[in-house]
C-alpha cells in the first residue's frame, strides 16, 4: 500500500493517539492540527499547524492551507468538539466527510433534539432555556415532567450535566451547565432542560461509509445513580432481544442521517425503558471514548481504528467482526476529593487484562466523580463467556482501595472502595 498523508484534528488523548499509530503503521504520514494550550501531541508527527479552534473560521482556513500545501489525503479527528470543523475542513478540500451543513447538530444538543425529532427519531422532550423565567416555564411543562435533566448544549463526557429532582434544585444545575460550556461553543447561549428517560443505558457504535451504516456493536454502560451520572464501565458485545436490536438500529440509523454523518464513526447514546422502547439520548460524529475502540479490538477482533483511517481515505474499511468474545472496562474513581494517599490492588496487564491505565500520581488532587473526566484509572478484561467476564472484572474492582486525604472528611471514609468496584452491568 503507498503511504498517504493524513491530518488529525488534535492529537492529544489516548483515541487520537491510537488513531497516529494506526495510520503509521499502514505506511501513512501523520500530521496534526493542534492548539496552543493543548497537550503534547501524539510523538511521531511529520508535521503539525497550531491554530485556534474557538475561531472556527480562523481554523478552518489555516488548516485548509496547511492540508494543501502538504498534500493531505484524509481528515479525521477523534475529538467531539472538532468534529464539525473537520466537516467543514473536508468539504473544503474535496475530502470524504460528513455534511458541513448538518455538522453542527452533532455537536449543538438543541439542534441534535430539533433535527431528530423532525426525522422521527424518538428523544426526550428538549426546552432551551435562556432566564429564569424560560426556565420555570420549562420546569412546569408537564412533557418535560420531573425528573428531568438540565445540561449544556454542546458539553460532553457528562460535564455541567445534571438529574434534577425538584424545582429548588434547577437554578443551581443551569449554573452547572452554564460553567460547564467549552471554550470551542463560544456562540452557544442558554442552556437545556430535558426529559429524564428512564430505563437502562447503552450505545450504539457505528461507522459510516459513503451514506451506508454498520453496526458494530451495543455497548451496556454502568452509570453512577445521583444528581450527577458518571459512566463507570462499558460492556459489549451487549446482547439485547432481536426486536428491540432491530428497533435501536432503525432509531440510531436515522438520527446517523439527520446528523449528515456520511463518513466516519459514531457514537449514539440510548436508554431502553423496560417495555423496549428505544429513546435516544444523542449522538456524537466520533468513536466512542472511555476505550470503546479496545474493546471493539479484543472482543470482535475489529481494528477500528485502522478502518476509520481507510474510512477518511475513502478506501474499503474492515467492519466485520473475526472474533466473538466480549470484554469489558472499569473505571477507577476516587471517594471523594481530597489528596490521592495511595491505591492497593490495581489490577497488572495479564491473560484475559490487556489494558490497565492509571492517570493520578500519589500526592495528586483528586475530585469525587462528578464529570467522566475525573476517572484515575481504568482496565479492561476479556474473554470468550460475557458472565465469566464480568464476574471477574467485578473481582478484580473489589480488590482496589483508593485511599484519599479528604478535604471535608466526613464526606469520605478512610478505606472506602472506588466506584468500579459497584457495577451495574448485565452481560
Amino acid at each position: 500500500m503507498t503511504g498517504t498523508t493524513v491530518l488529525l484534528l488534535d492529537a492529544a488523548g489516548p483515541e487520537s493517539a491510537a488513531l497516529a499509530r494506526a495510520a503509521a503503521a499502514r505506511g501513512h504520514q501523520v500530521h496534526a492540527a493542534t492548539a496552543a494550550e493543548r497537550p503534547a501531541p501524539a510523538p511521531n508527527l511529520a508535521g503539525r499547524v497550531v491554530t485556534d479552534f474557538a475561531r472556527p473560521d480562523r481554523a478552518v482556513e489555516d488548516i485548509t492551507a496547511y492540508a494543501r500545501r502538504r498534500g493531505v489525503e484524509a481528515v479525521l479527528t477523534a475529538n467531539e468538539y472538532l468534529t464539525e470543523t473537520a466537516a467543514l475542513v473536508c468539504a473544503e478540500l474535496g475530502l470524504p466527510g460528513n455534511d458541513p451543513h448538518l455538522a453542527h447538530a452533532a455537536r449543538d444538543k438543541a439542534a441534535m433534539a430539533s433535527v431528530l425529532t423532525a426525522a422521527g427519531v424518538h428523544v426526550p422532550c428538549t426546552r432551551l432555556v435562556h432566564d429564569d423565567a424560560e426556565l420555570h416555564d420549562a420546569l412546569t411543562d408537564p412533557v418535560v415532567g420531573s425528573p428531568c435533566v438540565i445540561k449544556p448544549i454542546g458539553g460532553a463526557g457528562s460535564a455541567g450535566v445534571t438529574v434534577v429532582t425538584s424545582p429548588a434544585q434547577a437554578a443551581a444545575a443551569a449554573d452547572t451547565a452554564r460553567e460547564a460550556r467549552s471554550r470551542y461553543d463560544r456562540g452557544a447561549t442558554g442552556v437545556l432542560v430535558q426529559a429524564y428517560a428512564a430505563g437502562a443505558e447503552y450505545s450504539v457504535e457505528s461507522v459510516t461509509q459513503e451514506g451506508v451504516t454498520t453496526h458494530l456493536a451495543v455497548t451496556r454502560k454502568a452509570v453512577t445513580g445521583g444528581v450527577r451520572r458518571v459512566e463507570t464501565g462499558h460492556s459489549l458485545p451487549a446482547r439485547v432481544p432481536p426486536a428491540t436490536e432491530t428497533a435501536l438500529h432503525r432509531q440510531v440509523g436515522a438520527a446517523i442521517r439527520a446528523v449528515g454523518i456520511r463518513h466516519g464513526a459514531s457514537h449514539t447514546e440510548v436508554v431502553i425503558a423496560p417495555d423496549g422502547r428505544c429513546t435516544v439520548l444523542e449522538i456524537a460524529a466520533r468513536l466512542g471514548a472511555g476505550h470503546i475502540g479496545i474493546l471493539l479490538q479484543h472482543a470482535l477482533g475489529i481494528d477500528i481504528f485502522a478502518a476509520l483511517v481507510d474510512v477518511a481515505l475513502g478506501r474499503p474499511a474492515a467492519l466485520a467482526p473475526t472474533a466473538h468474545g466480549h470484554a469489558t472496562v472499569r473505571f477507577v474513581t476516587a471517594p471523594c476529593a481530597g489528596r490521592l494517599t495511595s491505591v492497593a490492588g490495581f489490577p497488572k496487564p495479564g491473560p484475559g487484562v490487556p489494558f490497565v491505565r492509571w492517570r493520578a500520581a500519589i500526592g495528586s488532587p483528586v475530585k469525587a466523580a462528578g464529570v467522566n473526566a475525573d476517572r484515575l484509572g481504568a482496565f479492561v478484561v476479556t474473554g470468550p463467556d460475557a458472565a465469566e467476564v464480568e464476574q471477574r472484572a467485578e473481582l478484580l474492582a473489589r480488590q482496589i482501595h483508593v485511599r484519599v486525604d479528604a478535604a471535608t472528611p466526613e464526606l469520605c471514609e478512610p478505606d472506602q472502595l472506588n466506584s468500579a468496584s459497584r457495577p451495574d452491568i448485565a452481560p
